[in-house]
């Protein structure tokens, strides 16, 4: 006796992706993080130099600087990719680990500002 199949389910036609809102939706999501990370670059800065500026305050306050600006150039590159008409490109593993390292360093910061 042979196996009993059921009907097989009918083939759907392939279509295009349309993606619909999403490239908004990220490009919006990448808005608010840099915004989020402005304010923590800022605060943390207020609050290395709050007892004055010595070396080590200067230095905290450079420091996140220059993550904040790195993550500002990521963020830029990767909003202004998806704003563009054709499909957004995938992002690159270097992209997002630079991405990922300074959103980690920027949280250390705020951790830094709540202790």
């Amino acid at each position: 006796m042979g196996a009993v199949t059921g009907p097989a389910a009918p083939a759907l036609p392939r279509r295009d992706r349309d993606p619909g809102l999403q490239p908004e939706r990220t490009r919006l999501a990448w808005r608010r993080t840099t915004l989020t990370a402005t304010v923590v670059a800022v605060l943390a800065g207020k609050s290395a130099l709050h007892d004055g500026p010595d070396a080590t305050a200067l230095t905290a306050c450079a420091l996140c600087c220059g993550v904040w600006l790195c993550f500002l150039a990521v963020a830029h590159r990767r909003i202004r990719t998806l704003s563009e008409d054709t499909p957004p490109a995938v992002l690159t593993p270097r992209h997002a680990a630079t991405a990922a390292f300074c959103a980690i360093a920027l949280a250390l910061c705020a951790a830094a500002l709540v202790l």
